[in-house]
């Protein structure tokens, strides 16, 4: 067990990532700390969105702050609002992105399975031994 502040988690650009803009995403839980499931907060400015993706892992997501779209792409690309509070499921293999759609930061926590189906996100800056593993991405 462990408790840890999210100001003490390195904030990591996700604007590398292909389709992404003017974002953030911070690994608040992730391994070795947890063997199942990794928590993750993104914050995503104004004007910013994560890029339009599908990978084959559900994931959970709770809008903490900020006014946003979760943009469905299984459905001709409906833009869901989104707002501090909104809970958000999307399956595995379906199409999505999530937009800023206000002035301020648009910030929510993201929970993805570990593990080789979720092997798509940056990992927080590796050790030694784990820089053979690393893999770059924000899915």
């Amino acid at each position: 067990m462990f408790v840890k502040h999210q100001s003490d988690v390195k904030a990591e650009p996700i604007d590398t990532t292909p389709g992404a803009k003017n974002g953030t995403i911070q690994w608040l839980i992730n391994t070795p700390d947890a063997e199942n499931f990794a928590m993750r907060r993104f914050v995503i400015g104004k004007g910013g969105h994560s890029p339009y993706h599908s990978h084959g892992f559900e994931h959970e997501v709770f809008v903490v702050s900020g006014k946003g779209v979760l943009v469905n792409g299984e459905r001709d690309d409906e833009e869901i609002p989104l707002k501090s509070g909104s809970v958000v499921f999307v399956p595995g293999d379906e199409v999505h992105q999530f937009k800023n759609a206000g002035d301020d930061n648009f910030v929510f926590l993201c929970m993805v399975p570990l593990g080789e189906k979720a092997a798509c996100g940056p990992l927080p800056t590796p050790t030694a031994e784990e820089k053979e593993e690393e893999v770059s991405g924000i899915c």
